[in-house]
């Protein structure tokens, strides 16, 4: 089986993180590892990118004529590849050396349509204490109460999720008009609506293991409150977008919510209770405002959505 990993880049001020995470797909144990770099519309990133890979052995390079956005270069990616399995990686991801061979044990077990792994933080400029687990995917970092070892999912994180190559390109790949800043509109969740429509025609959700680990960089501007209370409204409209597509697509968000009010801050105020603390005091508070700002953001979304 060979898999194709797609990685997409368009900044030289990137460009050092891309090279790590090529570097990282470059150091796989599995084999039969092709990557695929798709530079978005940047000729000045193509030449370094050129020089630097261009005479690779496995090593496909693509530059876009235009900026087009993360998806549609992904789904060039994936055109271009020559894998039996596409998977995707961020450029400010470093893939861990088994991260293939988990990918590859999905399919190989499970006979599954799409498989994906666990995002671990790599925090550049520290772990903020006020950020509780239960929203560390503000950030692309797996959260708790994502699941429990592994079994099927809707859908992980797009920047650890691979997909068998036919199955892809059957579905027509990622959505293009979902994804990045429209208007006042930051919609997100390209993996989410096409993961929606692979259970819709397949019948399938995706397979996950925790065992196929990305780290995934968390930079200083992405730790600063009001960026990621910023980016908890805009996930919590994305969230009603995304029903509008897909009506399943939905229901994962409503288990979480509903951990959070009879598990999650239950539980931590039991621990408050034994062992105060001020970290403590401030997780809980901001568990309530993340909640309250992704249901803005939701309700929101109602109102444009309806």
């Amino acid at each position: 089986m060979r898999v194709s990993v797609v990685l997409c880049t368009y900044s030289l001020e990137m460009y050092d993180h891309f090279r790590e995470a090529a570097e990282s797909v470059l150091r796989q144990s599995y084999n039969d590892t092709e990557l695929v770099i798709v530079v978005d519309g940047s000729e000045s990133v193509y030449e370094r990118v050129v020089d630097d890979y261009g005479d690779c052995k496995d090593v496909v390079v693509h530059c876009n004529e235009e900026n087009v956005g993360l998806l549609e270069s992904r789904n060039t990616g994936a055109e271009l590849a020559s894998g039996d399995v596409v998977a995707f990686i961020d450029d400010d991801a470093v893939a861990d050396e088994e991260w293939v061979t988990g990918l590859v044990r999905g399919y190989q077990q499970q006979d599954a349509h799409a498989v994906g792994g666990m995002m671990v933080g790599d925090w550049v400029a520290g772990k903020p204490v006020f950020l509780p687990e239960e929203f560390y995917w503000l950030v692309g970092v797996t959260h708790r109460g994502f699941t429990d070892g592994p079994g099927w999912v809707r859908n992980t994180f797009g920047s650890n999720i691979s997909f068998d190559r036919e199955t892809f390109l059957d579905l027509g790949g990622f959505d293009t008009d979902i994804g990045g800043r429209k208007g006042d509109a930051n919609l997100q969740g390209g993996e989410t609506e096409l993961c929606a429509r692979l259970a819709t025609e397949y019948g399938e959700s995706v397979w996950y293991n925790p065992d196929a680990t990305v780290s995934h960089k968390v930079f200083d501007y992405r730790t600063e409150p009001l960026w990621l209370l910023d980016r908890a409204f805009w996930q919590g409209y994305s969230k009603r977008a995304m029903e509008t597509f897909v009506p399943e697509s939905g229901g994962e968000e409503g288990e979480f919510l509903r951990d959070l009010i009879k598990d999650f801050v239950p539980s931590r105020m039991k621990r408050l209770a034994r062992a105060p603390s001020i970290t403590a005091v401030i997780q809980l508070l901001m568990l309530i405002v993340f909640t309250g700002c992704v249901g803005g953001g939701y309700t929101y979304g109602l109102v444009r959505y309806r």
